[in-house]
């Protein structure tokens, strides 16, 4: 069970969303650098970059946070936010990342999704936001009338190489994650699925590693770190324990 602390850059800081919504923001005093170092100080090997600035622009806004985080701490970064290009992808994959992240572009257009799998193998992690079954794309404001469910089936076969399925009712509210929603899509994916979204406890992330043997590969922890609700200490002792 791979775990993944999570970092949302927004104008150099790092933040956290309620339901993804940009007007629900909380600040935080440290910046995404030094967040990343402590991951690696308290031997975390994985981490969740959201590039909010991206998101709001299509744009690789904070690539060279990513470049920063990437040589000095050497992490596998999973990074996305607004990836809407080949170009973008390419740049982070130049960066060091080890997958980039489509959400909205993807969906929006299955052949972009095509194209990239075809292009950066084994590289392109597939973010599906659903609000009650229902897929949510441009930053969660337009929600689609696609369940998550009947899109997967129809990209199943494309060479994505990793599913995050994020709860947007659940996402920053730390009232735990859809386990039974995430569990039904990892049943039909062809890759395997990490869990996003409404972490509250180490119990939370305890229950997660339970459904190991169901095709989840790994959870994002992220408001509730930032909140004090889970101590570094006490999540790093479930680091491929």
């Amino acid at each position: 069970m791979k775990i993944f602390p999570a970092i949302d850059i927004k104008e150099k800081k790092c933040v956290r969303l309620i339901k993804g919504d940009f007007a629900n923001k909380t600040e935080y005093g440290t910046s995404p650098i030094d967040q990343a170092a402590k991951y690696k100080d308290y031997g975390f090997k994985n981490l969740h970059i959201v590039d909010l600035d991206g998101a709001l622009t299509g744009r690789t806004i904070n690539l060279d946070i990513i470049k920063e985080i990437v040589s000095k701490y050497d992490l596998k970064i999973e990074i996305g936010g607004g990836v809407r290009t080949i170009d973008s992808i390419n740049q982070y994959i130049d960066s060091g990342a080890e997958k980039v992240i489509l959400g909205s572009g993807a969906i929006k257009n299955k052949e972009f999704l095509r194209e990239a799998c075809e292009k950066f193998k084994n590289k392109i992690a597939l973010g599906l936001d659903a609000k009650d079954g229902s897929l949510s794309v441009s930053g969660w404001k337009e929600n689609l009338s696609v369940k998550t469910i009947d899109y997967l089936k129809e990209v199943n076969n494309f060479g994505v190489s990793r599913i995050i399925y994020t709860d947007i009712n659940r996402d920053g509210m730390k009232n735990s994650p859809n386990f039974e929603e995430t569990i039904k899509i990892a049943e039909i994916s062809n890759c395997p699925v990490v869990i996003s979204g409404g972490v509250s406890s180490i119990s939370d992330i305890k229950k997660a590693k339970k459904f190991n043997n169901k095709k989840i590969e790994g959870i994002i922890v992220g408001k509730a770190i930032y909140d004090g609700d889970i101590k570094l200490d006490e999540l790093a002792k479930e680091i491929d324990a």
